[in-house]
């Protein structure tokens, strides 16, 4: 039986500069909520579930368009960044 990581995309920025990139670890990250492993995915990339809520805000905004929903999502958005952004310098010290 193949896993999961055998049908993932290849990060190209690794491929090219040898160091991960700021979404390494998310195809992982999903593919880990899927099994099961909610810890594990954390683990994996930290901003998967402020990036899964932000994505379903926006679906949702997109179809019935919240009143303050432009200011939730880019709050989520600087919230991502942050979380990106910090843990990735933390993955590389």
């Amino acid at each position: 039986m193949m896993s999961p990581e055998e049908y993932m995309l290849p990060c190209l920025w690794k491929k090219m500069f040898g160091i991960d990139c700021l979404g390494c670890g998310t195809q992982r990250a999903l593919s880990l909520i899927f099994q099961g492993d909610f810890v594990g995915a954390f683990k994996m990339y930290p901003a998967i579930y402020t990036i899964i809520i932000m994505f379903t805000i926006l679906v949702l905004h997109l179809k019935f368009k919240f009143k303050n929903g432009s200011k939730i999502l880019f709050n989520l958005f600087i919230l991502n960044i942050i979380i990106i952004v910090t843990s990735y310098i933390i993955k590389h010290i």
